[in-house]
């Protein structure tokens, strides 16, 4: 399924975490709201609990997230869910939980055609994170349905050597164990991640001569969408989806 991304003229927009720049980030009201505007895809962290559950939670800590305080892998699940992770934002979003992989996917079947972007969370554990999102995935039936990625350029190679996924890095310098070469991580890459400030036409056409879909993050107003478009880069991931799925519907009409 995520074979539709290649070569693709069309604007495919990915949900940052959900919608998140109207409702808390990776829970799953964001991640419905993303769904039901009509994303093509969402996009979520992932990291282990301290009773190796797998969490969807972008931070190490939950300092910025939730009401509490400390790092994600010191907490038990159970811990985790007592936590207030909505009202943070608002007070109308309070009582939202950080929710577990396991009711992300439960939330995911009714939506057979939404492709994931899964990023595993640099961490000492994130291999053992990935196995578990794999895992889990496949179980579901979702794996033709998802790009994995990860700053960790070593998680990069471990998803691709061992668990053959597609996977999306980024531009060398902002990995952590980049090798590069021949060999290097680029060619464990499927995609590239182009943060928008560096994102130009000559960035996309060198990514893609090395075979690279290349997507930017995160245009999130008419200007930035139709500048990534301009770029050569139709594969977006945007914190507000409003913007890119306003010019893709005029585009297309």
């Amino acid at each position: 399924m995520i074979e539709r991304l290649e070569d693709n003229p069309a604007i495919i927009v990915a949900g940052h975490r959900g919608y998140k720049s109207e409702y808390p980030e990776n829970t799953l009201l964001s991640f419905r709201q993303a769904l039901n505007a009509g994303v093509d895809m969402i996009e979520f962290d992932l990291r282990l609990s301290k009773d190796r559950v797998l969490m969807v939670i972008h931070d190490e800590t939950v300092d910025r997230t939730t009401d509490g305080s400390g790092r994600v892998g010191d907490f038990t699940k159970d811990e985790l869910k007592r936590l207030d992770a909505g009202g943070w934002l608002a007070p109308e979003f309070e009582g939202l939980k950080i929710p577990t992989f396991a009711e992300l996917c439960a939330l995911l079947a009714a939506y057979p055609d939404v492709l994931l972007n899964v990023e595993v969370k640099r961490s000492p554990d994130a291999k053992e994170a990935a196995d578990q999102a794999v895992s889990l995935l496949a179980e579901h039936g979702y794996l033709s349905r998802c790009v994995f990625t990860c700053f960790d350029a070593a998680i990069i190679a471990y998803l691709h050597d061992v668990h053959g996924v597609k996977t999306q890095g980024f531009m060398g310098e902002a990995m952590s164990n980049f090798e590069s070469g021949e060999d290097g991580t680029y060619s464990k890459m499927w995609a590239i991640g182009v943060e928008m400030s560096l994102l130009t036409p000559q960035v996309v056409k060198k990514y893609r001569e090395m075979g690279l879909q290349v997507w930017s993050y995160c245009p999130d107003d008419r200007q930035q969408v139709l500048y990534s478009l301009g770029c050569g880069a139709t594969l977006m991931t945007c914190n507000d989806p409003a913007p890119a799925m306003e010019v893709r519907k005029k585009m297309q009409s």
